[in-house]
């Protein structure tokens, strides 16, 4: 415990020092507590709240730093008014950092992961594209040897699409009347034939044109987008991508599609202070970031000084024990506590262990209780001389404090030291 009498001239200001930061520190606490607070709460309560919180904050701290008396309690009080005051600070702090980074974070994320996106669908049309040149050669072929073979809807087929075209043409040709036989010139299997080939460079235009404007897309996407544009943008174009063509062209009736990203996901902006308090307690206990963390240590750590420093400057305002008994001991003197100290020192003399030695006989009545009240607390031993007369052993701090508080001469001590050099 910081114990400081009136006239230490050199812990005076320190202490004073020290009451002013912690205030200061107040008011940062207490102005981060009620940007907190105004995300959930009405204005006008937000502020009667966090002014309540924080005044309890400074008072309990300055409480237990010069009361003994149920500081377990006081402890609970402040640990829980702390905890409210930290739990809202976090969230305005980090309510204040993501306005600064978190948009740019978030829409870089998402520019990556649509690029993954992008870079996948570039990688299945580019397939499927590859595959239909093949389709359309073949089905050339195909067409060619209908006119000048015939027969080419019986044969069997390696290539699963092609084979679905041979297939396609044989159950056709089975509708036809007995008048259109098979075999070679322009007859209908051949035209059915170039139909499919045909709808091949048809399903062919639709993919190039999709792999352009993905193409297209991704040369414009930007990190720093709005992730509302980004997705919007991507989204445009992934609903042109012809899926069952893919699908059909590749000969795979399931394939993973690359995922459109839900806005959700990836919110750089919010649109209400209670989605602002929300989303920082769920990164807090879902999966805390750097942000998350520096928020929240940060809130801690103003309310833990405020506690330190007004813990420390409270005794300045209210007196060290010591201080307050050696104010009373002057009282029952009837005199300033200050010549009371100086009457004190007076009577000491050193003991043969060099320590400040006073026999009670030569104490007044306010002495005597301060002497007795320093042995109860440890801070004075009793020893009884051979003659049987009692003496104090002062502690060598209260000895030094007590030296100490004459540093500075008040007015009483000042007028008493005149009264006693007129007197000689």
């Amino acid at each position: 415990m910081l114990h400081v009498y009136p006239g230490s001239g050199v812990a005076r200001p320190l202490v004073a020092g020290l009451f002013v930061a912690s205030c200061l520190l107040s008011i940062v606490s207490w102005y981060t507590t009620w940007r907190g607070m105004a995300l959930y709460l009405a204005s006008w309560f937000a502020l009667l709240a966090s002014v309540g919180v924080q005044l309890s904050l400074v008072l309990v701290a300055w409480l237990i730093g010069f009361t003994r008396a149920r500081r377990g309690l006081l402890i609970a009080v402040y640990t829980i008014t702390a905890t409210v005051s930290v739990a809202f600070s976090y969230v305005s702090l980090h309510t204040w950092f993501s306005a600064q980074a978190r948009p740019a974070a978030v829409e870089r994320s998402l520019y990556d992961v649509l690029h993954d996106a992008s870079g996948r669908a570039q990688g299945l049309l580019a397939a499927a594209v590859a595959e239909g040149r093949k389709h359309i050669l073949a089905l050339d072929e195909m067409t060619a040897a209908e006119k000048s073979h015939g027969y080419i809807s019986r044969a069997q087929d390696a290539d699963p699409y092609l084979a679905a075209v041979r297939e396609a043409v044989a159950r056709e040709a089975h509708t036809y009347s007995s008048a259109y036989r098979e075999g070679t010139g322009e007859g209908l299997r051949y035209t059915a034939f170039d139909r499919y080939a045909k709808l091949a460079r048809q399903s062919l235009a639709d993919l190039d044109a999709a792999q352009a404007g993905l193409s297209s897309f991704s040369s414009q996407l930007k990190p720093l987008d709005p992730s509302e544009k980004q997705i919007r943008a991507f989204r445009q174009v992934y609903d042109t991508i012809p899926w069952s063509e893919v699908e059909r062209t590749l000969h795979a009736a399931r394939f993973e599609r690359p995922a459109v990203p839900a806005y959700s996901d990836f919110l750089d902006r919010t649109a209400t202070g209670q989605e602002d308090l929300m989303l920082a307690f769920q990164e807090l206990l879902g999966s805390p970031n750097s942000r998350n963390l520096f928020a929240l240590s940060l809130a801690a750590f103003i309310d833990i000084l405020v506690f330190l420093l007004a813990y420390a400057a409270g005794p300045y305002f209210f007196g060290a024990p010591d201080q307050r008994w050696l104010a009373a001991g002057a009282a029952l003197d009837s005199t300033d506590a200050q010549v009371f100290a100086r009457d004190l020192l007076r009577k000491l003399t050193p003991s043969a262990q060099a320590m400040a030695r006073v026999e009670e006989p030569a104490l007044t009545p306010g002495e005597k209780q301060f002497c007795l009240l320093l042995a109860a607390k440890g801070l004075a031993v009793t020893q009884t001389a051979e003659d049987g007369r009692l003496a104090f052993l002062l502690d060598q701090d209260i000895h030094e404090r007590l030296v100490e508080s004459l540093a500075t001469q008040r007015l009483p001590l000042r007028a008493a030291s005149q009264r006693a050099a007129a007197g000689a």
